[in-house]
């Protein structure tokens, strides 16, 4: 009897040996995990092959790694990460596309329509698309010079999806620091994984209409905001007027736009962070000011960080068991053909 036991708990021991973060942060205990052997039998080429689409595309277009990246966020603040952000409007559905902070500025899913192509004949109905957008942001990361991660897998697609939901739960460049925390607190996390998930800022761009009011204040005098280098701040004018080009697009990270380091934080330092939220992090809150200086004063403890927090943040609200489903086409459920 006691041998059986003992057999029983070396069973047990090895298993939590094989994936301790995805036990750790499991959020749906009652439906199962995530975890990220989870396709090693039912499709093990799966990794490799979003691997080497997201390689493609990025070769093809460096700002597409951003874009992926970006698309796992917005992705995971909406409803959890289940896919609910690649539904194309349809029947009951009204798209999370359309909100906001998506319209105009989104992009990636013909990459993620091209990786569920491959998987799908690979090995049908088996990869979701939630664990598609998961994955493709972690090789985007390793891709610009970031840290690699093990995914934890096993989440399933959502069956609609949250335009509310995206307008309202989405972090945005002019909210206050205060509504910015609320946002991370509603998803469960912290200050440590929202700075070091801002940090995400070292690569990609952003819109004029996302920062403009930095450098017009509401006087109209044409003072550029206080909390800005003023040189910085000048350049930005010659491509951001006061009126019109709302689509120009500018480096958040002017020093290393393609390469994912902690570069982010020493613009902040320097009064070269772009967004309102990002000054923020250093100049409204001990905390996250705090956080700022480390990151800044280490690569290393940003990669580590932010790594803990992205795979935090990946397992957000997961459909997991007999919920939700895999969706055939991620831009629709399976019962729309």
């Amino acid at each position: 009897m006691a041998h059986h036991l003992l057999k029983i708990l070396l069973v047990f021991i090895s298993a939590v040996a094989l994936s301790p973060l995805s036990f750790a942060l499991s959020t749906n205990v009652g439906t199962g995990y995530l975890y990220p052997q989870f396709y090693d039998h039912s499709c093990p080429k799966a990794q490799e092959i979003v691997k080497s689409i997201v390689a493609k595309a990025y070769a093809r277009d460096p700002r597409m790694a951003a874009s992926l990246l970006r698309l796992h966020f917005h992705d995971c603040f909406v409803k959890g990460c289940d896919a609910s952000i690649l539904l194309d409007s349809s029947g009951t559905i009204v798209s999370e596309k359309r909100s906001n902070p998506n319209r105009d500025s989104m992009r990636g899913f013909e990459v993620i329509d091209e990786i569920k192509s491959a998987l799908e004949k690979e090995c049908p109905l088996t990869v979701s698309c939630a664990d598609i957008v998961a994955l493709a942001a972690r090789d985007s990361t390793v891709m610009t010079g970031g840290p690699y991660w093990d995914v934890p897998l096993g989440r399933r697609d959502s069956l609609g999806a949250s335009l509310s939901g995206s307008n309202n739960n989405i972090p945005a460049p002019n909210n206050t620091l205060p509504t910015i925390i609320t946002k991370f607190k509603l998803q469960g996390l912290d200050l440590v994984d929202l700075v070091a998930l801002s940090g995400s800022h070292t690569i990609g761009d952003s819109r004029c209409t996302s920062f403009r009011q930095r450098l017009y204040n509401q006087t109209g005098n044409g003072l550029p905001d206080g909390s800005l280098n003023p040189r910085y701040a000048a350049g930005l004018r010659t491509r951001c007027p006061r009126s019109g080009g709302d689509q120009n697009l500018f480096f958040l990270d002017l020093v290393s736009p393609f390469k994912f380091d902690n570069q982010y934080f020493k613009n902040i330092m320097a009064r070269n962070g772009l967004l309102s939220s990002d000054e923020v992090l250093l100049t409204q809150s001990a905390g996250t000011m705090e956080l700022v200086k480390k990151y800044a004063a280490s690569n290393e403890l940003f990669f580590d960080h932010f790594a803990k927090s992205i795979v935090k943040m990946g397992n957000i609200s997961p459909l997991t068991g007999s919920r939700g489903e895999i969706r055939k086409n991620c831009r629709k459920v399976n019962h729309y053909k």
